[in-house]
C-alpha cells in the first residue's frame, strides 16, 4: 500500500477541474473586459465572500481564455494542501495538463517522497518558463492554504512567472503572497466583491433568461436590493418563487444577513424533499468525494447510484466530477449547510458515519482518507490502528507534517500506549516545529524509560540531535559519544541519525578524525537503510568539512550529491531537504549564480526556519539579503536582516542575532557610513558568545564572525596597520586550525589593509597568492563581497604593469580574472580621477532636493526601480533625475557622480 498515494482518483479529478458550466450562469463582461485589459499583471486576484461567484467567474475566465489560444491548468485547494508535499504534487499534475506535447520526462513529477519539494518546485518554475505559449494557473478556493511554507512556495512561482504566464487566484480573504509588491509594481489586479456582485441587468438576465422565471421587474428589484447583488443568495431564492401564488409572500418574508439567508433558503429548499433524500443529504455531508459506494455505505438500504443521479437531475447543489462516472461533490454552500444541519439534528450519527466512511477508505487501500475520517469520528483506537500499520510508510515518505497534525490530535494518554507511535510523534515535531517542542514532547511521553529496544534505539539517536539542533553542542557531545557505543541497535534507520548527527557534532567541536570515522560508520549503515534522508545528511556534513578546510569544489560536489539522492536520476541537481537544500544554495551562491541561488533559497529557508536550523537560517538569510542588495533592491536586504535579528531573539539564539547585526554592519560599512558600522559592531560584540564562536567550528560563522568584522572596519575607516598585525595573528590561528576557508578570506582581507596603508606593490603581490588559491577553486562570491574597495585592487591587479604577473598567460587564470572584474562592474570613476579635488570638480548648478534624495539612493546601492518604489516616482522619473544628476555633477556615471559627490560634500 502507497501512505503517499492520498488521493482518489476521482478526488484528483475533482481537484483539477473547475464547476461543469451550467444553464444558470450569467457571462461577466465587464470582468472579462478588465481582465482582457490587464494581459501585463502576473496575478488576477478574486476576493470574496462564499457565494459572490467566484469559482463560476473564474471558469469563464478560464474557458475565454482557452478560446483565445492560452494554456490553462486548474486546481481547487483544500485543507490538506497545506501539506507542502501534497500541495506541489496537485499542481504539478496541473500543470502537466497543459502540456500534451512535452514529452513524460520533462514534466515536473509529482511529490512522492518527502525530500522533493524543492526538486519539484525548481521543475514546475522551469517547467513553466520553458512553456513557449501564454497561459494561466488557476487556484480556487485558496483561503484553505494557510501553512506559510505553501504560501512561501506560491510567492515563489507568481515571482518568476514568464511575462507569458498568469496565475489566477479566488479567495475569501487577502492571500499573505507578497500582494503589495505586486500592486505597486502594477502587475496585480483585483476582483472584489463589489465587482462581483450582480448589477441589477446582470439580475434580470439571471432571473429571466437563465433560470427562465417569469418574474416582474418589481420582484427582480425588491430581490436585487435585499441581496445586495450576492449571488448565491440570488441563486438560492430562485429556487423558491415557484409555486407564483406565493411568491409575493416569499419576497416579503426574504430578510437577514448573508449567512441567516443562506441557511433560510437552503432548508426552505430540503424542506420539499422526501425524507428518504433528506436523509440520503444530511448523512453524506461529510464526504468529499460522492460515488455509489462509499454513499452507500454510510447510508444502507438506499439505492446510492439511483438517488445520486436523481440529485444531479434536479440540480440540487449536486456536481459531477469530471472524468469520473457517476461521482460527484456537494456544492460547498450546501455542504456547509447540510454538515450543521447533521451536527444540529443527529449529532450522534458523526461517529458512526466517520466510522463507515473510513472503513470503506481502507478497503480501497487509501490510509489517508481513513485515518482522517477516523480522527474525524472520534475514533483513535481505529486512527492509530491505522497508523501502527503505515506509520513506516508515512515516516518513509516525509509525510512529518501530516504525521504531526494526525498524532496532535490524539489524546497523549491514548497514544502513550503505542510507545512507537510516540517516538514517531517526536520525530514529526522535530521537523516540523524544532527541537524544543519535540524534546518536551520526548520527555513528556515515558519512551525515555522505556526499556524496549526498539523505542531506545530511537532516543538515542533523537537526544543528541536535539541537543544540536538547539545549538547545546557541548551537551549533543557528551551524549552522542555515550550513545554511540550502543551502536548497532535494531533499527538502522535511528543509528544512521545518530552516526550523521555526531559526525557533525565531531566537526563543530574540531575532532575531525572522529568525524571522517563516524561518517564511515555511517555509509556502512545507509545499507540496511532504505531511505534516502540519511545518504543526503552525510554527504552534507562531509561537504560542510570539506569547505570549512578550502575545498570548495569537493564540497559543492558533495551538496550536489546530497540534495539529488532522493531520486535515482536527478537531471538538475536541487533535490533535497532544508538541510542539504541550503548548503547547495551556498555552493551556487559562491560561483555568482544568483538568480538560482535565490530559487532554491525561496524554497529552502523556510522550512529551515520551521524546523529552526541556526546555521542553515543565518546563511540562507544572509545569502538572500546579499542578493536583494546586488540587485538594489535595498529595503528588502534590510528587512531580511532585521528579520533575522527578530528570528534570534524570539528562538533565543544569539548568535543569529549576533549575525544579523554582524551582517548589517558590514553591508553599512560598503555603503560609507562609518559610524553607523561601528555602532552596529559594538552592539554585536559580546564577549561569552565572541569566545564561544572562536572555539567552535561553526559553518555560519566560518568567514563572518565579530574579530573579523572588527578587522574589515579598521581597513576601511581606523588603523589600517593595526588591522595588518591582527590579521597575522587570525591567519596564523586559522592555519593552526586547519580553517583554510577563513584563511582565505583573512589573506583577502589583508590584500586589502596593505592597499590601504599605501604598500600598491605587496597588496598586488598577496593578491596573486589569494586569486591562485581561489581561481583552483572556483571562489568568486569569497572576493566580490568586500565591495567596491576589493573591485578597486582588482582591477589593478589585472591592468598592473609593477609586477609581472605570469598567472595571466593562463587562459585558465585570465578567464577567471575577467569573470571577477566582470563582476565588479565598471569603476567608480576613472581612473585619471581616482582621488577627486573639491578644485577639480565644481557644480555646475545646484541639485534640486529631489535630486539630492535621489543621489543619497543611488549612493547606498538602490536599484532605478527601487528607487521608483520608494520615491513613488516612474522609473523613467528616475532616469531623468539621474541625467540632471550626471549633468550638473559632470559624471559620465551614476558611479563616477556618487564619488564626486562625495567628494564635493553633497552626501557623506
Amino acid at each position: 500500500m502507497n501512505a503517499s498515494n492520498t488521493l482518489s482518483p476521482a478526488l484528483l479529478a475533482a481537484k483539477l477541474n473547475p464547476i461543469s458550466s451550467g444553464s444558470s450562469e450569467v457571462i461577466r463582461a465587464s470582468i472579462d473586459a478588465l481582465i482582457s485589459s490587464s494581459q501585463a499583471s502576473k496575478l488576477i486576484v478574486f476576493r470574496a465572500p462564499t457565494g459572490f461567484g467566484k469559482t463560476t467567474t473564474m471558469a469563464q475566465i478560464r474557458a475565454k481564455f482557452q478560446t483565445n489560444g492560452i494554456d490553462t491548468a486548474w486546481l481547487n485547494l483544500d485543507s490538506g494542501d497545506n501539506d507542502p508535499y501534497r500541495f506541489l504534487s496537485c499542481l504539478a499534475t496541473a500543470i502537466n495538463g497543459m502540456d500534451d506535447e512535452v514529452s513524460e520526462d520533462k514534466k515536473s513529477s509529482a511529490v512522492t517522497m518527502g525530500f522533493a519539494l524543492g526538486d519539484t518546485t525548481l521543475n514546475i518554475i522551469s517547467q513553466l518558463a520553458a512553456h513557449d505559449a501564454p497561459f494561466a494557473i488557476f487556484l480556487d478556493d485558496f483561503e484553505q492554504i494557510r501553512e506559510w511554507a505553501v504560501l512561501g512556495l506560491v510567492r515563489e512561482i507568481i515571482e518568476r512567472l514568464p511575462r507569458r504566464g498568469q496565475v489566477v487566484i479566488g479567495t475569501r480573504g487577502l492571500p499573505e503572497i507578497g500582494l503589495g509588491k505586486l500592486r505597486a509594481r502594477g502587475q496585480l489586479v483585483e476582483i472584489d466583491s463589489t465587482r462581483l456582485r450582480f448589477n441589477l441587468t446582470e439580475a434580470t438576465e439571471f432571473f429571466t433568461e437563465n433560470r427562465q422565471i417569469a418574474i416582474s421587474s418589481e420582484h427582480i428589484h425588491q430581490l436585487h436590493h435585499k441581496t445586495e447583488g450576492w449571488i448565491a443568495a440570488l441563486w438560492l431564492a430562485s429556487g423558491g418563487l415557484e409555486p407564483i401564488e406565493t411568491r409575493t409572500n416569499f419576497i416579503q418574508r426574504f430578510s437577514g444577513s448573508n449567512q441567516a439567508v443562506a441557511q433560510y433558503l437552503a432548508e426552505d429548499v430540503l424542506s420539499k424533499q422526501t425524507q428518504a433524500i433528506r436523509h440520503f443529504l444530511i448523512r453524506t455531508s461529510i464526504l468529499g468525494e460522492l460515488n455509489p459506494s462509499l454513499c452507500a455505505a454510510l447510508v444502507p438500504g438506499i439505492n446510492a447510484a439511483t438517488t445520486l443521479s436523481q440529485l444531479d437531475a434536479a440540480n440540487l447543489f449536486v456536481i459531477p466530477i469530471e472524468g469520473e462516472q457517476k461521482s460527484y461533490r456537494y456544492h460547498r454552500l450546501f455542504a456547509d449547510f447540510l454538515r450543521e444541519q447533521l451536527v444540529r439534528t443527529a449529532p450522534h450519527e458523526l461517529p458512526r458515519l466517520h466510522s463507515a466512511a473510513s472503513k470503506w477508505y481502507q478497503t480501497q487501500q487509501q490510509p489517508t482518507p481513513a485515518i482522517e475520517h477516523a480522527l474525524d469520528g472520534g475514533d483513535f483506537e481505529q486512527a492509530l490502528d491505522l497508523l501502527s500499520q503505515h506509520k513506516e510508510a508515512y515516516l518513509a515518505h516525509g509525510r512529518m507534517r501530516l504525521l504531526a497534525r494526525w498524532l496532535k490530535a490524539i489524546p497523549e494518554k491514548l497514544l502513550s500506549n503505542y510507545p512507537m507511535l510516540s517516538m514517531i510523534h517526536v520525530w514529526s515535531r522535530c521537523f516540523t516545529t524544532g527541537p524544543w517542542e519535540a524534546m518536551e514532547l520526548l520527555e513528556r511521553s515515558g519512551c525515555l524509560n522505556n526499556n524496549d529496544p526498539d523505542i531506545q534505539a530511537h532516543v538515542l539517536a533523537l537526544r543528541p540531535l536535539l541537543l544540536a539542533m538547539m545549538d547545546r553542542y557541548d551537551e549533543a557531545y557528551t551524549e552522542g559519544v555515550k550513545n554511540l557505543a550502543s551502536l548497532p541497535t535494531t533499527q538502522p534507520f535511528a543509528d544512521s541519525v545518530l552516526s550523521n548527527a555526531m559526525a557533525y557534532v565531531f566537526a563543530v567541536v574540531g575532532h575531525h578524525r572522529d568525524s571522517q570515522n563516524i561518517l564511515e560508520t555511517a555509509r556502512r549503515n545507509q545499507q540496511f537503510d532504505d531511505g534516502s534522508f540519511n545518504k543526503m545528511y552525510t554527504e552534507s556534513v562531509e561537504g560542510v568539512i570539506d569547505l570549512i578546510e578550502g575545498r570548495f569544489r569537493q564540497a559543492s560536489a558533495r551538496f550536489r550529491m546530497a540534495v539529488s539522492s532522493a531520486t535515482p536520476a536527478p537531471k538538475n541537481y536541487t533535490n533535497g531537504n532544508a538541510w542539504a537544500g541550503v548548503l547547495y544554495a551556498s555552493s551556487v551562491y559562491e560561483v555568482n549564480n544568483l538568480e538560482q541561488a535565490e530559487h532554491l533559497l525561496n524554497i529552502y529557508v523556510p522550512l529551515a526556519k520551521d524546523v529552526v536550523m541556526p546555521d542553515h537560517i543565518i546563511i540562507g538569510y544572509i545569502m538572500l539579503s546579499r542578493s536583494a542588495f546586488v540587485r538594489g533592491d535595498i529595503d528588502h536586504g534590510f528587512q531580511l536582516l532585521s528579520e533575522l535579528e527578530q528570528l534570534g531573539h524570539r528562538r533565543q539564539i544569539p548568535r543569529i542575532t549576533t549575525s544579523a547585526k554582524l551582517e548589517r554592519a558590514r553591508v553599512l560599512l560598503l555603503q560609507n557610513h562609518a559610524q553607523a558600522a561601528k555602532q552596529e559592531l559594538e552592539r554585536a560584540n559580546g564577549n561569552l558568545l565572541c569566545e564561544r564562536l572562536q572555539q567552535m567550528r561553526l559553518y555560519s560563522h566560518d568567514i563572518e564572525y565579530p574579530a573579523l568584522a572588527d578587522l574589515r572596519w579598521e581597513i576601511h575607516f581606523g588603523d589600517s596597520k593595526k588591522a595588518l598585525s591582527q590579521l597575522g595573528v587570525e591567519i596564523s590561528a586559522a592555519n593552526q586550525a586547519g580553517r583554510q576557508r577563513r584563511v582565505l578570506k583573512l589573506r583577502i582581507l589583508e590584500t586589502l589593509a596593505l592597499q590601504k596603508n599605501g604598500d600598491r606593490r605587496a597588496a598586488l603581490s598577496a593578491l596573486t597568492e589569494v586569486l591562485n588559491i581561489t581561481c583552483a577553486e572556483g571562489y568568486i562570491r569569497l572576493i566580490l563581497d568586500e565591495g567596491a574597495l576589493m573591485g578597486i585592487l582588482v582591477r589593478q591587479f589585472q591592468a598592473s604593469n609593477v609586477i609581472t604577473v605570469p598567472e595571466l598567460k593562463n587562459p585558465i587564470f585570465a578567464e577567471y580574472l575577467q569573470r571577477l572584474v566582470d563582476a565588479f562592474g565598471p569603476p567608480p570613476i576613472n581612473e585619471s580621477v581616482a582621488a577627486p579635488s573639491k578644485t577639480r570638480h565644481q557644480l555646475i548648478e545646484a541639485l534640486t532636493q529631489k535630486e539630492v534624495r535621489v543621489l543619497l539612493l543611488l549612493a547606498e546601492g538602490y536599484s532605478n526601480n527601487a528607487m521608483a518604489e520608494k520615491l513613488f516616482i516612474s522609473d523613467s522619473t528616475v532616469r531623468t533625475h539621474l541625467r540632471n544628476i550626471n549633468a550638473k555633477l559632470n559624471a559620465q556615471s551614476r558611479t563616477q557622480a556618487v564619488a564626486i559627490a562625495r567628494h564635493l560634500g553633497l552626501i557623506q
